[in-house]
């Protein structure tokens, strides 16, 4: 299976709003990190749909070796 690119090596913290949706890059090549523009496109990636049950700041994972998609598990730190 094909890694996916390291975007960073430390989480993306955002403040998210509940009920929106987001679409988190599982593949690490979107300019817009941590959100998908598409890049994946012709990779084995998909990007992973996020709805957050509230408001407020949550930490995407950067690396994108996280066990718990889209959020960071501390994954980064072993890297």
């Amino acid at each position: 299976m094909v890694d996916p690119v390291i975007a960073q090596k430390s989480p993306y913290g955002v403040d998210v709003e509940k009920g929106k949706t987001y679409a988190w890059c599982a593949c690490g090549r979107s300019a817009n990190q941590p959100f998908c523009d598409g890049s994946h496109k012709g990779s084995p990636f998909s990007p992973v749909v996020y709805k957050p049950d509230k408001s407020g700041k949550v930490f995407f994972c950067g690396c994108k070796r996280t066990k718990t998609r889209p959020l960071c598990d501390g994954s980064h730190k072993s890297l």
